[in-house]
């Protein structure tokens, strides 16, 4: 691959994010835009890989659009990276006991459940929006 002159397939192929993907990112500013040929391509570096890399991989760990704008923006600040990381890290584990809750509730509905008729299934009755 010539450095200056990747194609936003290859990009795209070598970090596993669909093309369309990489013109939203570009389009919101999320990555930098390229330099373009005689022809008016878009002509993309080595340097276009690294931060798409970051943010595939930032969204696909649960980061929101404005999360990765934030960390790209506070490359050079660790604190505030550790900051954004540690919140992020806080609401999954938020979610991991909520998930435990809810899996309790239900095994402890199905237990009570006597698998029969549906009037007599205590699951219904728990989900059931009438009092």
């Amino acid at each position: 691959m010539d450095d200056a002159n990747l194609t936003i397939g290859q990009l795209a192929r070598a970090t596993g994010t669909k093309v369309e993907t990489f013109r939203f990112y570009e389009e919101t500013g999320l990555l930098p835009a390229p330099a373009r040929t005689e022809a008016n391509y878009r002509a993309y570096s080595e340097a276009h890989l690294r931060p798409l890399s970051f943010i595939r991989r930032a969204r696909d760990l649960g980061f929101s659009l404005e999360q990765v704008r934030e960390l790209l923006q506070l490359a050079d600040d660790r604190g505030r990276i550790d900051a954004i990381a540690s919140a992020h890290r806080a609401e999954i584990e938020r979610k991991i006991c909520d998930l435990k809750a809810l899996k309790a509730e239900l095994d402890s509905l199905i237990d009570q459940c006597s698998c029969g008729a549906v009037a007599e299934c205590r699951i219904i009755d728990a989900l059931s929006p009438i009092p």
